[in-house]
């Protein structure tokens, strides 16, 4: 019997939890009927403890709290479904309580009262990620768990807290409506239970351990016939119809500012919204109608990776569903030679050339389309215009996107990585990407004298500029252009694309600038653009 945890006791827990997961994975599974009847908590929460358990299983540390650590940002990067984002997050909870233990020198032993505060720190933290907590799922036994781990011993708390949170569990069909008609507990809640009851055993010396998993799940798993007829009941409890036909699920590179508002954003698109993590890194998961609103949220506020799109009603993958009409993308676009590019590359125009595209126009080309689309703007006035025709479409319920192209160059760059045929969350985010690694600048002239962030300027000087910002005032055009460029591939790049238009003198200066890239820099490839405009200069 153990009467405090150390780094062994850590490894052993997540490997003795894992094996014991493992068996009764199938069980949950079936069990399965909340938030979404798709017969997989058991496996995603499996899934979920197996990249943990990889991290530490041959971590050679003697530091408990490095273990947890290392345990809980595995657990975060590889976790599935909700169930598997919520234990990411009680996971996270009991390492930072274990991190500010071992830097508290007066308390060195991970006893019961630091066991105690960890489980109350994680079924905090749970609760606090959840965007609309309900009684009677996973976050009730956490809570009763940690609520229930009382006693002076270690294992007195830690048998406590399980017999607590099994009672919780039992509970569960007293709360929900949907496990009382299926005759069935949580089944995020048995899983959580498991790691309790382990986590018991470990301490009291009880448990016989495993080294790894008898066998190894597939990542879909199908629903049971018994799981099936219960779908229709569970649909309610989702947000009903219309608010959760596919999970989606991203990692995602952003502050904590950053990610309260994306809640906020989510929380409207559809249900089970949960995000957990910090430190930069976040787990995002919900279910929604309106997935290319939901990427683009992310793409927003942060950077995401590492996609999922599933839709519940066949386990496919979103954007790839057999019938599911392509998405579409509308483009903007300020000159015919501009234009001529986005439909060669599959775009619909919204709007007349020779004028800027109406909020109206954009508003009506969207109802116009039936499934998902993708705004694809060509500068930062269209950007706008697309942002609150896209809010005004998604009010009435249309998947709607909007990409961040603020100039013609970085609109093309994100169409050269469209691919048609590619699930269309996948497809957004490459394409986001492309248009981000895009840098651009611009070259113009000085309609009134004025102060700019180069210093002042004179009416009718020659104005260089790099992400919408003066960085150059001068008499002659090429040189103003060639520094531009030059500030550019000073950053890196391999690409140059010189995108000219109808202003007088834009062909001879783009002319100029390819002729001097190309002799003085081999390494760079040049292209050039007309799109009778204005003369702009971009590269990724």
């Amino acid at each position: 019997m153990l009467d405090h945890l150390d780094a062994r006791a850590g490894r052993l827990w997540a490997v003795a939890a894992l094996g014991r997961l493992s068996d009764q994975r199938a069980d949950i599974d079936r069990s399965n009927v909340y938030p979404v009847a798709d017969g997989d908590t058991g496996t995603n929460l499996l899934l979920t403890l197996e990249a943990g358990a990889a991290a530490v299983e041959g971590l050679a540390a003697d530091d408990l709290a490095e273990v947890a650590t290392a345990f809980a940002h595995a657990a975060l990067l590889g976790a599935r479904g909700s169930s598997g984002v919520i234990l990411a997050q009680i996971l996270r909870g009991w390492a930072e309580v274990l991190t500010e233990q071992a830097g508290d020198r007066t308390r060195p032993a991970v006893g019961a009262q630091v066991v105690a505060a960890a489980l109350r720190r994680g079924a905090v933290g749970a609760l606090g990620a959840v965007g609309r907590p309900v009684e009677g799922t996973m976050l009730t036994v956490a809570r009763a768990a940690a609520d229930g781990a009382v006693g002076t011993t270690l294992s007195e708390v830690v048998t406590a807290a399980s017999a607590a949170g099994r009672t919780a569990l039992a509970r569960t069909p007293d709360q929900l409506e949907v496990l009382a008609a299926a005759g069935v507990v949580d089944a995020g809640g048995s899983g959580l239970v498991v790691l309790l009851d382990v986590l018991a055993e470990v301490v009291t010396g009880a448990r016989s351990v495993r080294s790894r998993p008898r066998r190894r799940p597939s990542s879909t798993v199908s629903a049971t016939p018994a799981v099936r007829r219960t779908s229709a009941a569970s649909a309610d409890h989702a947000g009903g119809p219309g608010r959760g036909a596919y999970e989606v699920m991203y990692l995602l590179d952003a502050t904590a500012e950053a990610v309260a508002g994306l809640r906020s954003r989510l929380d409207v698109l559809g249900d089970s919204l949960v995000v957990v993590g910090g430190d930069g890194l976040w787990n995002v998961h919900v279910h929604t109608d309106h997935v290319a609103a939901a990427i683009q949220a992310g793409i927003d506020v942060g950077r995401p990776h590492q996609l999922a799109v599933t839709r519940f009603a066949d386990g496919e993958p979103g954007g790839g569903v057999p019938g599911s009409p392509p998405v579409v993308l509308l483009a903007t676009a300020s000159g015919p030679g501009l234009a001529a590019v986005l439909t060669e590359g599959g775009a619909r125009l919204v709007g007349r050339l020779g004028r800027p595209v109406t909020a109206a126009e954009l508003l009506a080309a969207l109802r116009a389309v039936t499934g998902a689309a993708v705004v694809l703007p060509d500068g930062a006035s269209a950007l706008a215009l697309a942002q609150a025709a896209a809010a005004a479409a998604g009010a009435e319920g249309r998947d709607v996107a909007v990409l961040p192209t603020r100039s013609p160059v970085q609109a093309l760059a994100a169409l050269a990585v469209h691919d048609p045929l590619a699930a269309r969350a996948q497809d957004l985010v490459r394409m986001a990407a492309a248009a981000a690694a895009t840098r651009h600048g611009a070259v113009t002239t000085a309609d009134v004298d004025a102060l700019t962030s180069a210093g002042w300027c004179r009416a009718g000087q020659v104005l260089g500029l790099v992400e919408d910002d003066v960085v150059e005032v001068g008499d002659d055009a090429p040189a103003v252009a060639l520094s531009v460029v030059a500030r550019m591939l000073a950053a890196g790049g391999e690409l140059l694309t010189l995108v000219w238009g109808a202003a007088p003198g834009s062909r001879e200066l783009a002319d100029a600038v390819s002729v001097t890239v190309r002799r003085e820099r081999r390494d760079v490839e040049v292209s050039v653009v007309d799109i009778s405009n204005s003369a702009v200069t971009g590269m990724p």
